[in-house]
């Protein structure tokens, strides 16, 4: 918690999102999702519980877009700032190709959080990848999760089974498979889950098998009742308008007199991206079909933001190409309009106005509607409203009714219920002055961001986590490791056990002293559960982080969490049915048992012999496998990923948490070691050390201990002077 309140973290990944001129439309990224977070950053920064609100999102250099989503950082009012992290590269990725980058944001996300020195109150993730992300953070701090789903996999599998296409098309497309277990797993460990309908919570959280293990609260999403003011005050002289909504005005009118031979008719209005899902054909189709709904009525469709069709996504291309296809079929020509573009945040209001001032309708003929944001944008103004009874605009018709719900599939129910309210000018009356009064009065950001902060409070409170400075869990390993800048890390066998226990108990003891200081590391060849098993048996605390199966591995804490972003860096390019397969035709190889192997390491038994080592390089090289090769204690051959190994997963550490490998003290007594020994830490190889290790002696930051085993690690400390070191630097180490 800031001086001044609540410090919440947000994130929503994929689309463009930026404070201004947002570019809702351009891609099946970029829509409601990205106004929402937005606006809700808004209206939480402008509330005095709130001490500061950051919105994380992908960093995106991109010739093909605005160079405003390559800014790392971009304030947008003293309380509320957009933060930029990279992943899977700069240039821009569609949301189903993010699963692999997730790990990489989190990792990225901990480091600004120990650069900036504040830890959030709590976590919030929109969407499935962006929910990843906040559990991850949320489960390294300890602290609240809570979640947005925006739209649902399991429902959107079920639609897309429905319209015919078969299982295999849809994972290949959505990666619905890994989206479905994610949410799950989301709802395991969200302590809140937001929805914006009954509907949502009952039908499509039902769907799940964890449904029932998350708290939810139903809280619609606001609007902007300042942008989206009533058609009729542009009648009253009193009102003052800006020169950009004038001209705003004049662009939209100019843009749509273009395509229209009757400008002056009623219009029936649809604003959406281009999604099969939004169901623009149907629209299409029952105006098309219905002669008396073209007399009465012009057609406008904003299908997003469009330059070349034939450059679009394929999902994108199809629905604008039907619908040009279904404008000739029906030879709508001076009857509908399908603009290019619009500006959201200066012509999107005012094309509701116009459409309101010309006594039109809002349609939104989508066949599933998780909410419905622009049917209260188009009802705040006095536009009435037709929508598909499917979802939010149940419960929005219900509220404000400003207007009907139909059966989507219906298309003659459509046209019918549009025609009812253009022809009945008492339904037209009524339907717009409900809409304006009643959005007013049950979707507000304000009234959204006061049960916001009320709940978040709430589950502060459940969480034991009312302020920074109190106890939190014990195994809260984030934020131990993000307040300390000096760690010792050692191998097991032969290194910390090996001597007499009480050289042990004494290092114990010297570590128990100064654990407020500095972290301590276990990097050793054993599998995870027999390094906890033998700490375990031999009275050695639980370390902060334990790095496993020679660095394939990384747990951290107590309660052994797993260190996915370490597993997904190494994972590139990792091939191990490759490896073993080459491998079994080697007579002198031994495969170790099952308990001696890993998915990230191939280990085997061998005795050491000439030019076997070279023959292993060369075979595996031929092959084009990409490969790191450990050979220890004259007998096991461990076979890792090319970026896997106990140095390189100290290297990991340093950059993830921002511990200078300076401030690293490294002990070992064995080949699989000596890569974590050489560089810039400080080195230490206990006196009774493999011969694998006689060429570190020239190796300036190598100290060679005369004392064994842990009395080893002792005296290396105290040749470095290294709690000294850690004495003389507060947590960030800055000079006392």
């Amino acid at each position: 918690m800031t001086q001044n309140g609540l410090y919440i973290h947000m994130f929503s990944l994929h689309g463009l999102v930026r404070a201004e001129n947002l570019e809702l439309g351009r891609d099946a990224d970029t829509g409601g999702q990205i106004k929402y977070v937005i606006e809700l950053g808004q209206a939480l920064s402008e509330m005095e519980a709130i001490g500061r609100v950051d919105l994380f999102t992908r960093i995106i250099s991109d010739k093909s877009i605005s160079e405003d989503y390559a800014r790392a950082i971009e304030p947008v009012n003293d309380k509320f700032r957009i933060v930029r992290i990279q992943c899977g590269g700069r240039k821009y990725i569609r949301k189903e190709k993010l699963w692999p980058h997730l790990d990489e944001f989190v990792d990225k996300t901990i480091k600004f959080i120990k650069r900036e020195n504040a830890l959030p109150d709590m976590v919030h993730g929109h969407y499935p990848d962006a929910g990843y992300v906040a559990k991850e953070i949320s489960r390294v701090f300890g602290m609240p999760f809570i979640y947005t789903g925006h739209s649902l996999g399991r429902a959107k599998q079920e639609k897309l089974l429905n319209e015919g296409l078969k299982p295999e098309e849809i994972e290949k497309k959505y990666r619905i498979n890994q989206r479905i277990e994610t949410e799950e797993d989301i709802l395991k460990y969200a302590d809140l889950i937001f929805a914006s309908t009954s509907q949502e919570v009952k039908e499509q959280y039902g769907l799940y098998r964890n449904h029932r293990l998350p708290q939810y609260h139903v809280a619609p999403p606001g609007i902007d009742i300042e942008k989206f003011y009533p058609f009729y005050h542009d009648m009253l002289p009193e009102t003052e308008r800006t020169e950009e909504s004038m001209y705003a005005q004049a662009s939209v009118i100019k843009e749509l007199n273009r395509f229209f031979m009757y400008p002056e008719k009623p219009l029936i209005l649809a604003l959406c991206r281009p999604d099969k899902r939004k169901n623009i054909d149907g629209l299409i189709k029952a105006y098309g079909e219905d002669p008396d709904l073209q007399a009465l009525a012009n057609l406008a469709v904003f299908a997003g933001i469009r330059k070349d069709i034939s450059r679009k996504e394929e999902n994108e291309r199809d629905v604008l190409t039907r619908m040009l296809l279904l404008l000739d079929k029906y030879d709508l020509y001076g009857k509908m309009a399908i603009p290019k573009k619009h500006d959201f945040e200066h012509e999107v209001p005012e094309l509701y106005r116009i459409a309101a001032d010309k006594k039109g309708v809002f349609v939104n003929p989508a066949l599933t509607e998780p909410f419905g944001l622009t049917l209260l944008e188009a009802s705040a103004t006095g536009l009435p409203v037709v929508a598909t009874n499917d979802g939010g605009p149940k419960d929005i018709i219900n509220n404000c009714k400003s207007g009907k719900l139909v059966d989507v599939n219906d298309l003659k129910a459509m046209a019918r219920a549009i025609k009812d309210i253009l022809v009945h000018e008492e339904t037209w009356d009524a339907y717009s002055k409900q809409g304006i009064l009643n959005t007013r009065k049950y979707y507000t950001w304000e009234s959204h961001a006061k049960t916001y902060i009320k709940k978040a409070f709430h589950i502060q409170k459940q969480s034991g986590n009312t302020h920074l400075e109190v106890a939190v869990p014990k195994d809260n390993i984030g934020r131990r490791l993000t307040q300390l800048n000096y760690m010792l890390i050692t191998d097991i066998d032969n290194t910390l056990l090996g001597g007499p226990q009480k050289d042990v108990d004494a290092l114990v003891k010297l570590l128990a002293e100064h654990k407020d200081r500095f972290g301590f590391g276990i990097a050793t060849g054993r599998t995870l559960e027999s390094a906890v098993a033998v700490l375990k048996a031999n009275n050695i605390p639980s370390p902060d982080v334990i790095i496993s199966s020679v660095g394939s591995e990384i747990h951290y804490g107590p309660n052994l969490a797993h260190g996915r972003g370490w597993e997904t860096h190494i994972g590139h390019r990792w091939d191990r049915k490759k490896i073993t397969a080459i491998l079994e035709s080697v007579d002198f190889l031994q495969y170790q048992a099952a308990e001696g192997q890993r998915k990230y390491k191939a280990s085997y038994n061998m005795t050491p012999g000439k030019d076997r080592l070279p023959m292993l390089h060369r075979l595996l090289s031929q092959k084009r496998c990409q490969y790191n090769l450990i050979y220890s204690h004259e007998k096991y051959l461990d076979i890792l990923p090319y970026r896997a190994s106990k140095g390189k997963a100290i290297r990991y550490l340093s950059y993830k948490w921002e511990i200078p490998l300076k401030n690293f003290l490294i002990c070992g007594d064995s080949g699989n070691d000596e890569e974590m020994l050489r560089g810039e830490p400080a080195g230490v190889v206990v006196g009774n050390y493999s011969p694998e290790l006689e060429g570190l002696r020239k190796v300036r930051k190598v100290y060679f201990a005369g004392s064994r085993y842990a009395a080893g690690i002792i005296e290396g400390i105290r040749k470095y002077r290294f709690f000294n070191k850690v004495r003389g630097n507060d947590h960030h180490g800055n000079s006392k």
